[in-house]
């Protein structure tokens, strides 16, 4: 069963997430990135993004090389 988010701002993240590396590894970002920061994917807040940015984009560059990565960092940051 797929986790539902029910935060506006983790909702975009992952939908920013998605095209870059698929609806599964874009739920697990948001919710693993979400949970390195001590928070749920429900509290995270704008001041939030730029550490998840930074986060997501130095733990999928194993997963989907440095472009990619780079690219997702990027679209989360812009959404601050």
């Amino acid at each position: 069963m797929r986790h539902t988010v029910s935060n506006a701002l983790a909702s975009r993240v992952e939908n920013v997430l998605r095209p870059l590396v698929g609806g599964v590894l874009a739920s697990v970002s948001v919710d693993l990135e979400s949970k390195r920061i001590g928070k749920t994917t429900d509290t995270i807040t704008i001041l939030d993004l730029p550490r998840i940015a930074d986060n997501i984009s130095d733990q999928l560059r194993l997963v989907v090389g440095s472009d990619l990565a780079e690219a997702a960092g990027k679209r989360v940051r812009g959404l601050s």
